[in-house]
């Protein structure tokens, strides 16, 4: 009988911040290349590609839930949460309580878009995506948007027809984390691709008709690589035309390799002013893009740069300026009450309170060294990572 069945599916650990009310749907576990030196998430999973099968049957427990879920709307449409939060209380399997939550918080919030999990699933071939994205919009006809992660790699070997295929299917959009666009960067991140690879998956995903998100990671090449890191990924992003460029600021975590080799002494980690004066030059470079940059992560120092990198240069590069402008000891001020969530953007500073103010300066009189300032930023960001 159906109250006897286990209606959970899997859920991956990660999504971009854009996804944050997407269904999640996990087609594949872990990453194919595994191997970044800043990136531990997947380290010790082995990769799996789920059957198609498998994941229709997850999708079958999805519909189950949904319409369960929609039986606590009422006469005049409204949710009842109350009634909702009462099942969710009857479900005994953590696994099932977990899957019944996401979906009504995903109804709750539209039920319109939908993520595809893990690391990299655009490498399913042979259909095999195609058929569980059919299937899904078949269960869920009312989605707007589906999306995935696609390694760069993995999508430079894609052809144009292919994406077409997906995006007939009903893939809207892909997320690639390019982090640079720079042979140099990339290889001392151990990234297993090169910017030609690059150029072709993002031209490939364009032609078949799909939205490309990139990522770009400022400062992830360090101090001596801070110049070819903008620059080579600006060649990148006039080559490609990605619709959207999200920024990550770069920190290097303890357990991934890329700290261990900071703490060695092979690579120096660049400033927030560096990596902001990165973000500056990609937007000062962007020619005949029709890119949207966004700054859309809690460890970005200003979440406030959103905009065309064409039509909105200007405005985009007075973002960056009103805090390079800003005196070292102000920067300071603003870059502690950033990370500690008081500020969004510097002209916000004027509302801290002297008790908050008193307690920014402490920090900074704690760290009187530019390095030392500097390790303490990479110290608070990394708890975001």
């Amino acid at each position: 009988m159906e109250e006897n069945r286990d209606l959970s599916f899997r859920i991956g650990p990660i999504r971009p911040p854009s996804e944050a009310n997407s269904l999640l749907i996990q087609v594949t576990r872990g990453c194919t290349w595994n191997r970044c030196k800043f990136c531990q998430l997947y380290r010790h999973t082995q990769f799996k590609a789920y059957s198609v099968d498998s994941v229709k049957a997850d999708i079958d427990n999805m519909v189950i839930l949904a319409d369960r879920v929609r039986s606590h709307i009422d006469a005049e449409g409204q949710w009842d949460i109350d009634g909702l939060n009462y099942e969710l209380g009857t479900i005994d399997s953590d696994a099932e309580r977990q899957s019944y939550y996401m979906i009504a918080n995903w109804l709750i919030n539209g039920g319109k878009t939908v993520f595809l999990q893990d690391g990299n699933s655009t490498v399913l071939k042979g259909g095999r995506l195609s058929d569980v994205i059919r299937y899904l919009k078949q269960a869920f006809p009312h989605i707007e948007r589906i999306t995935s992660y696609g390694r760069a790699e993995n999508l430079s070997k894609t052809t144009a027809e292919e994406f077409a295929d997906l995006k007939e299917a009903g893939l809207d959009r892909i997320h690639s984390g390019f982090e640079t666009g720079s042979d140099e960067v990339l290889k001392l991140v151990n990234k297993g691709v090169t910017q030609e690879q690059e150029i072709i998956a993002g031209r490939n995903v364009k032609a078949g008709g799909i939205e490309l998100s990139i990522y770009f990671m400022a400062g992830v090449g360090g101090r001596a690589l801070t110049k070819v890191n903008a620059e080579e990924t600006a060649k990148v992003i006039n080559a490609v035309n990605p619709d959207f460029v999200r920024v990550r600021t770069a920190a290097y975590k303890p357990g991934t390799e890329l700290y261990d080799d900071w703490r060695a002494g092979l690579i120096d980690h660049c400033s927030d002013v560096e990596k902001l004066l990165e973000i500056r030059r990609i937007i000062e470079l962007a020619e005949g893009v029709d890119t949207k940059i966004v700054s859309d992560h809690i460890l970005n120092l200003l979440m406030d740069i959103e905009g065309h990198m064409v039509n909105d240069k200007a405005r985009l590069l007075a973002i960056c300026d009103e805090f390079l402008n800003l005196p070292p000891q102000e920067q300071k001020e603003f870059q502690i009450a950033r990370r500690l969530g008081m500020v969004i953007r510097p002209s916000q500073m004027r509302l801290v309170g002297p008790g908050n103010m008193l307690h920014l300066r402490q920090q900074i009189d704690n760290y009187p060294g530019e390095r030392e300032w500097e390790d303490h930023i990479n110290m608070i960001i990394e708890r975001y990572i």
